[in-house]
């Protein structure tokens, strides 16, 4: 028998808003893992030039664009403003 409180709206967002985590948690530890392996061989094989900035800088723009859009998404493109977007479009057809 399946609960109620599984297919209630709060319980549904919340499943969401867990899989955004773990999503972004998971793109955190590939992106610390790559960089760290990066860094030993720019250490072994260019000590006097550091390019491993570049990859970290780059990709760690992404990182922070994709920790922005789970933790400030719904400041930012959340429930409302989906709700006045969806009428903005609906007005110009």
């Amino acid at each position: 028998m399946e609960s109620t409180f599984e297919h209630s709206p709060e319980y549904r967002a919340a499943r969401c808003q867990v899989r955004r985590l773990r999503g972004f948690y998971a793109h955190l530890a590939v992106y610390l893992a790559v960089n760290a392996g990066l860094l030993i061989v720019n250490l072994f094989s260019a000590p006097g030039r550091l390019w491993v900035v570049w990859p970290l800088a780059g990709w760690g723009v992404g990182v922070v664009i994709h920790g922005a859009g789970v933790f400030l998404g719904g400041r930012l493109f959340g429930a409302a403003w989906e709700e006045r977007k969806i009428r903005e479009i609906m007005e110009k057809r």
